[in-house]
């Protein structure tokens, strides 16, 4: 009987200090859907983002921030400044910085997406709300 030997090579892959890594978050639940941190590093973050059908995140800007937005399933209705659009699997759009927006899940079956943010800062408290449907607007 033959015997089989398995050998694993394991290298170590060195990053720029300015491109690794910072770790990766918990999933967050919010009154929508939730979202997970998948990677974070300095000037980006990228998340995943799941909708629940028939509910909207606020309608919001953000002063330090672009967004891209890649829908993986589901039906995105996509506020962006003045236009209005619905994307599928495999579409993808692009927030500026400083223009309001909404993400809408018009649909029947959770929209999934993933946020690329680029820009100096990516905090959470970089969110100006002007309508929210979950009442976290600051009045």
């Amino acid at each position: 009987m033959a015997r089989y030997q398995e050998t694993t090579q394991t290298e170590t892959l060195h990053l720029p200090s300015n491109i690794t890594s910072k770790g990766v978050a918990a999933t967050e639940l919010r009154p929508w859907g939730a979202f997970t941190v998948l990677e974070e590093g300095r000037g980006y973050k990228i998340k995943r983002i799941e909708v629940k059908p028939g509910h909207r995140l606020s309608l919001q800007m953000h002063h330090h921030r672009s967004e891209h937005w890649i829908v993986v399933s589901g039906t995105a209705r996509v506020t962006c400044g003045e236009k209005e659009v619905l994307l599928s699997n495999n579409e993808s759009t692009y927030v500026p910085q400083c223009t309001s927006h909404r993400l809408e899940n018009p649909g029947v079956i959770p929209l999934v997406l993933i946020e690329v943010q680029n820009g100096e800062y990516l905090g959470e408290d970089d969110i100006i709300r002007y309508q929210d449907d979950y009442a976290r607007t600051k009045d």
